[in-house]
């Protein structure tokens, strides 16, 4: 492991043991995951209980990840439901609509950690994510949530470089983000259109295409692709067999960016505001 790396990592063996017993929010993402692990080496199985939040909004198949994974690892773990669309502040899509969200998906987590007797809430987010537009980070702030791997300055780099290192498979698992995200701010959240897109991209997913984001605009489906994957998407059976199961899905057009994915595309409609 490279110094500047094991310099980080010991800033987070070193934060991990200062809070004892932990609860960790596990998404099944490559941050939590490998928080998780480190806080299971660094402090024991015994101190260490996963929550995982199970919602329309997050992608189906991370509950099953995050079941999978606690179990093959023998780490306590407990998934709660929740449905945010049952929330005007959520369901109708404001540019705050993360801190919304984010505020009933911690405080569920706070509660679960509270009945175990757990203080410490930890959470994966990394010193990267302040880069892009993340209302939602404020309620980390107002709860009381814990972030170490921002703290020891860990970047995505530097988790997948770590989670490597210790042989998790997730290292090079592609980022995730709320479904939400594909939705432009301002149109209404639906059961419907949430699940319409994570079929669609679960789709893509097997057809090969690791980093996807299917974002809808309304009746359209606007496709982001890695720019490495685009010509690949674009031979005649891709392109056409893509279309054909969108619109089965319900989508009435199905367009290519062609800029690519990038992280909160969403977001760029709200510069100069």
């Amino acid at each position: 492991m490279e110094k500047e790396l094991q310099a980080k990592v010991d800033k987070l063996q070193s934060l991990l043991k200062s809070y004892g017993c932990v609860a960790i929010a596990f998404s099944a993402g490559v941050d939590s995951t490998l928080l998780l692990k480190a806080a299971v080496e660094f402090l024991g199985r015994e101190q260490v209980l996963a929550l995982t939040v199970q919602s329309p909004l997050a992608p189906a198949a991370e509950v099953a990840e995050a079941r999978a994974f606690c179990r093959e690892e023998g780490i306590r773990h407990e998934v709660l439901t929740l449905d945010p669309l049952l929330y005007y502040d959520v369901r109708t899509n404001p540019p705050e609509r993360c801190y919304f969200c984010k505020r009933l998906i911690f405080g569920k987590l706070r509660e679960a950690a509270g009945r175990g007797h757990i203080v410490h809430l930890l959470d994966g987010t990394n010193a990267d994510d302040m880069q892009d537009y993340r209302p939602g980070a404020r309620v980390l702030q107002e709860l009381g949530i814990l972030s170490p791997l921002k703290e020891a300055g860990m970047g995505k780099s530097d988790i997948r470089a770590y989670a490597a290192a210790l042989g998790l498979a997730a290292a090079q698992k592609p980022s995730a983000a709320c479904l939400a995200s594909r939705i432009p701010y301002g149109e209404e959240l639906s059961l419907d259109k949430l699940q319409r897109i994570d079929q669609a991209e679960a789709f893509l997913h097997q057809e090969g295409f690791s980093q996807v984001r299917v974002r809808s605009h309304g009746d359209m489906a606007r496709l982001e692709l890695l720019p490495e994957d685009i010509g690949r998407f674009m031979t005649a059976g891709r392109y056409a067999q893509t279309a054909q199961k969108l619109k089965k899905l319900g989508f009435a057009y199905v367009t290519l960016d062609l800029e690519g994915y990038r992280m909160g595309s969403m977001n760029e409609t709200l510069k100069g505001k």
